[in-house]
């Protein structure tokens, strides 16, 4: 339906942590989908009621321009993070395999693009993800009991969930 964005509201039921050298995390929730419209300008805040313990969850939700235009700004970063991995690494190869006469050091940009490295690995997947996840429609700082909530995307329908 145009004009509306699906998000599952999570709650937490349960959140272990086993194992000392190989730690394994176990998360147990439960979802239920709400039909969020999106407003005709700017952006707009709903509250959606977790069935769980009835705790009231505030959202922020934002046009489908402005989401199409965030995405497509998180793709941009993305690929630029992954031309400067790309650029910073050649440049490290290059730089690094020289052989410098006695007394010379490698050049102050150097140790700028193996910092690059590092910063574009993790960059440019969160940055693609993100872009693939983003609706448009995030939590409001909730007070600490509504901390064991989670407002997620809804890529396509979820069979055996009503819609409200």
């Amino acid at each position: 339906m145009p004009g509306t964005v699906e998000v599952s509201v999570r709650h937490i039921l349960s959140d272990r942590t086993t194992g000392v050298l190989t730690r394994t995390r176990r998360i147990t929730w439960r979802d239920s989908l709400y039909r969020v419209r999106r407003p005709a300008s700017g952006r707009q805040s709903v509250e959606l009621t977790c069935p769980v313990c009835d705790a009231s969850l505030l959202a922020e939700v934002r046009t489908e321009g402005r989401t199409r235009r965030t995405r497509a700004l998180l793709l941009v970063l993305a690929v630029l993070s992954l031309v400067v991995f790309f650029a910073a690494f050649a440049y490290a190869v290059h730089e690094g395999g020289r052989t410098l006469p006695e007394g010379q050091s490698l050049p102050t940009l150097f140790p700028v693009s193996v910092v690059s490295i590092a910063v574009t690995f993790v960059a440019a997947p969160v940055l693609f993800f993100r872009s693939r996840r983003y609706n448009g429609v995030t939590m409001l700082d909730a007070p600490k009991p509504r901390r064991l909530h989670g407002i997620m995307p809804v890529r396509g329908p979820v069979p055996g969930t009503a819609t409200r």
